[in-house]
């Protein structure tokens, strides 16, 4: 009698797994994109890639063909909607999902969901009108010159101060150092003075391990890991307390005790001032919002996870660009003293340019400069890959049915090595592509296709005030180092949400020799030019 219950049960078994392996049959036929295998989708292939994910991801799109950059992946019990993730590259997708159809497009609950503990409701973790009204709020900020005031001033700081005598140290002492851990420090030490007036100093010569910094960036790598949990199991593990998600509670109680104190002394700070103290985005919301202090600690993580990492990973991958690269190191330097005698003037000494940081206008004159640090991005973006969830039944432009409920990645990383975007040289380090005939212009290009700084109603604010921060470390640094690259050491990409270096940057620090030359060359020249 028990055999014959269960042959129905086992019928009924038999008849899922023939289904499932039939589903997945066609799935393998129909979708573009990496192979497909029975239960296991396309986890086989993202396994086996987990170390080159983001070339993985480009390889698939690249292999649909022709200018078709929209692939599917298959990831059952890791996405929603029948496991189908869609992954797009094409300019005219990503207008369309960041632009056109914006509101079909939100962050949407998963995203939420996972970074909820650490950012709240901040202005990088929510959608619809509570995004909105903090968008306003920042937008009205970023457009004022007090705030670029204030980064040039942190920024500065934090250059002279400390990043250039720990190079000094190490370039007398002959011993590498980690740039990309040094940049990390140095952006870490500027958005926090920025986004709430208090210079954690982790940049200080001893390269100090601060408690806010550690308890921020452990919080910051458990909560990516709950992306690859499906939402009920890492939700579970919060309940009973297990794993990763002990330590993230543990962090977020640091954040918030740091962060309480931070916000209690502004407040004192403003009303001994009367409130004119007001240089940074914190001081500056507390003025315009009513806001909890809960609120206040989330306004301030979301700078604090949006400014930090960005740039300074840029600026990695810059300097190892440059390593390989020594003529386009080269026409930066030409150009940095170019702009350095023309407001100068060609007779102060070159020594003492080393004194003085970059004036808004010398930094706006490094137009080459500026295509080097956009052709990194555009080769490396801090942000390799984003997604956005679907809320309703969609077409893509180039025809691709993506169903509510279902996620879109778009793959930054992508856009910015497809041919149909860049052209044929699109994986060669060439600024040049960002300049005029003439070379003295700088050349914008569709937002949809350099996509480092996001597109549409959620473009990055601080654009400009990322731009003024790399060209002014890069032109301190290079005016007066050369940096080559350690023995032995291995350049690979980390695997997470940011483009960091696996194993850092290690850097042997050398003099730079040749600056005197360089001004010889460019003063004779432009006798020369006067002449004729």
């Amino acid at each position: 009698m028990e055999i014959f219950s269960l042959s129905p049960l086992l019928l009924l078994s038999v008849t899922g797994l023939t289904c499932y392996f039939l589903w997945f049959a066609f799935l393998s036929k129909s979708l573009k994109g990496p192979c497909v295998w029975p239960l296991l989708g396309s986890l086989p292939g993202l396994i086996e890639n987990a170390d080159r994910l983001h070339d993985w991801i480009a390889d698939n799109l690249r292999a649909c063909g022709g200018t078709y950059q929209t692939c599917i992946c298959a990831l059952p019990f890791l996405a929603r909607r029948q496991g189908l993730v869609t992954v797009t590259c094409d300019p005219k997708n990503l207008e369309h999902i960041l632009k056109t159809r914006f509101q079909n497009y939100p962050k949407g609950p998963t995203w939420q969901s996972v970074f909820r503990d650490l950012l709240g409701h901040g202005i990088f973790n929510s959608d619809g009108d509570t995004w909105l009204l903090q968008r306003k709020t920042a937008a009205l900020e970023f457009t004022t010159r007090t705030l670029r005031q204030a980064m040039a001033r942190w920024v500065n700081r934090a250059i002279y101060t400390r990043l250039c005598p720990i190079l000094k140290a190490a370039q007398l002492e002959a011993r590498p150092v980690d740039l990309q851990d040094l940049l990390l420090r140095l952006t870490f030490d500027n958005v926090c003075g920025l986004a709430f007036g208090k210079d954690p100093q982790t940049l200080a010569p001893s390269l100090p391990e601060n408690a806010f910094a550690l308890a921020f960036d452990r919080a910051t790598e458990a909560s990516l890991r709950r992306f690859i949990l499906p939402e009920v199991v890492w939700k579970l593990k919060k309940w009973l307390r297990l794993g990763m998600e002990v330590g993230l509670a543990q962090n977020l109680v640091e954040i918030e005790e740091y962060l309480s104190g931070v916000i209690r002394a502004r407040k004192l700070e403003q009303e001994q001032e009367d409130g004119n103290n007001n240089a940074d985005l914190l001081s500056r919301f507390m003025k315009k919002e009513s806001s909890s202090n809960k609120s206040l600690q989330h306004v301030a993580l979301n700078f604090i996870l949006a400014g930090r990492d960005t740039s300074s990973v840029a600026l990695s991958w810059f300097f190892w660009l440059l390593m390989q690269n020594p003529r386009v190191e080269m026409a930066i330097l030409t150009e940095i003293c170019t702009a350095l005698i023309e407001t100068r003037g060609p007779d102060v000494a070159v020594d003492s340019w080393l004194d003085e940081p970059l004036s808004f206008d010398e930094a706006d004159r490094l137009v080459y400069l500026k295509a080097a640090l956009s052709e990194t991005l555009r080769l490396y973006p801090p942000v390799p890959e984003d997604s956005k969830h679907v809320v309703a039944d969609d077409v893509l432009p180039d025809g691709t049915f993506v169903p509510a409920g279902s996620s879109v990645t778009y793959s930054i990383y992508s856009v910015g090595r497809m041919e149909s975007a860049w052209g044929e040289d699109c994986l060669e380090f060439k600024p040049e592509r960002w300049l005029s005939a003439g070379g003295d212009k700088f050349v914008t290009h569709s937002a949809y296709k350099f996509m480092a700084f996001n597109a549409g109603p959620r473009i990055c604010l601080g654009k400009e005030l990322a731009y003024l921060q790399m060209k002014s470390v890069a032109a301190a640094v290079l005016l007066r180092h050369q940096l080559t690259a350690a023995p032995g050491h291995k350049v690979e990409q980390k695997m997470s949400l940011t483009l960091f270096m696996k194993n850092g940057l290690k850097v042997n620090v050398q003099p730079r020799r040749n600056l005197s030359s360089i001004v010889a060359s460019i003063v004779s020249k432009k006798e020369s030019c006067d002449k004729i």
